[in-house]
């Protein structure tokens, strides 16, 4: 026997080997052993093991049982174990246990009004001053930008419009150019500007357009039961002109009646259109995140009309299938209404879209023609168990868009600890 025919024989003998290996149920189960396992106090969970692997494990903050072809791991209190898969004896592969706190939250679907008062104010555009040498805009020529914010002029506070008139008026009378602290991207510089006469009367203008607060209706998510604590429409709040996120200084949450609905069509979201006053305040707002608005109730404002707390889910434990969504239609009666969740991400890091969710509840495809504008934050439901938030709509069928997993709206509301901060997340 040649040497070229030992060696294609062995190559064979190899090959056929390594196949067999790759296809048995030992190294099947190898490949299909988690890396990662993430549960809530006293839940349980189990998967398949072939009965020839063993699984080691150490701790006490699961409840961990090798059965012949099953594992059971059951939490027991926060913290994180470690488990092993063992072939012929030898730990061949890890498995990281977390056991995260049960928490529950009370779920919202009231219709929320939403004031902020930006920090300082934003410049949302220029305009040309008419001025007896041609028309300029001052602003612009000192490289002040569309999205900055003013905080500072002449070394006086900025805190809405209305700080700003009298100062430019006086520095134009003087003569002298305005020291200005912008804020810009998280960085704060300094613009000198010179005010200009407006031709038509006696007035000094920036060549600026300016705002200082922004308005809208959204719906509530959850209440925390002991703090109070809540958190709404799963997305952040930016601004109309510049799309760009709004720094809160302040602002506040009121009751909102809902009035009508602009149904959605294809290529047209809908609306919910709402009427609320100032005398409605039932919180404040501390944050505006890409995750949704948080801050705290006020002593004495009404937690939900679904008042009894509820289990949450992690992104990993969502399902695709049939769900339920609680929002308002008309007035202020919370209702819920059938969906289905089309995908889910089992997301290891903080991210907003982390569900397709579609409509399917004829009542309210008859009252909106699918999701529409105010809807978000509108709490999903799943088996009993609060799992996250309606955030956007699909332009071109209103009928579906994406949720938020709850899990990182807790996180981001200083709820619930535990990976990495939504904080750091950037769209």
């Amino acid at each position: 026997m040649n040497f070229e025919k030992i060696r294609k024989l062995t190559g064979g003998f190899l090959l056929v080997s390594l196949l067999l290996c790759v296809f048995s149920q030992p190294f099947q189960q190898y490949l299909h052993f988690p890396k990662q396992v993430r549960l809530l106090e006293g839940q349980q969970i189990e998967f398949h093991k072939t009965s020839a692997a063993a699984v080691m494990a150490s701790g006490n903050s699961a409840e961990i049982h090798a059965h012949q072809h099953t594992v059971s791991i059951k939490g027991k209190s926060a913290g994180k174990e470690e488990m092993f898969l063992k072939l012929a004896g030898i730990p061949v592969k890890k498995t990281e246990v977390e056991v995260h706190p049960n928490i529950k939250m009370i779920p919202g679907g009231q219709s929320i009004g939403v004031k902020l008062n930006t920090l300082g104010v934003l410049i949302v555009g220029h305009h040309l001053v008419q001025t007896d040498k041609g028309k300029f805009s001052p602003g612009e020529q000192a490289g002040i930008e569309v999205g900055d914010m003013i905080l500072e002029m002449n070394g006086k506070k900025i805190e809405n419009m209305s700080d700003i008139a009298p100062i430019v008026q006086q520095a134009g009378e003087e003569g002298k150019p305005l020291d200005a602290v912008i804020k810009r991207d998280g960085q704060t510089i300094r613009k000198t500007i010179k005010p200009l006469k407006d031709k038509s009367g006696q007035s000094y203008k920036l060549g600026l357009y300016i705002r200082d607060s922004a308005a809208g209706i959204g719906t509530m998510t959850f209440i925390d039961p002991k703090t109070k604590k809540y958190g709404a429409l799963g997305h952040v709040i930016s601004d109309m002109d510049t799309k760009k996120p709004i720094v809160v200084e302040k602002g506040r949450i009121v009751n909102s009646v809902v009035t009508s609905i602009e149904k959605g069509k294809n290529g047209s979201p809908g609306e919910k259109l709402a009427r609320f006053t100032e005398e409605g305040r039932i919180g404040n707002i501390t944050k505006n995140s890409p995750f949704g608005i948080f801050g705290q109730l006020d002593p004495g404002a009404k937690d939900s009309t679904y008042a009894k707390p509820m289990p949450i889910a992690l992104s990993d434990q969502v399902k695709t299938g049939p769900a339920k969504i609680l929002t308002v239609v008309d007035g202020k009666k919370v209702e819920a209404y059938s969906i289905k969740i089309v995908s889910t991400i089992p997301q290891k890091f903080p991210a907003t879209k982390g569900m397709v969710i579609k409509i399917t509840d004829p009542e309210l495809l008859k009252k909106t023609g699918g999701i529409v504008q105010g809807m978000s934050g509108s709490p999903i439901i799943q088996n009993g168990r609060l799992v996250g938030a309606v955030t956007h709509v699909f332009v071109n069928d209103p009928t579906s868009g994406y949720g938020v997993h709850i899990e990182w709206m807790l996180h981001e509301a200083g709820i619930y600890g535990g990976g990495k901060s939504p904080s750091a997340f950037k769209e």
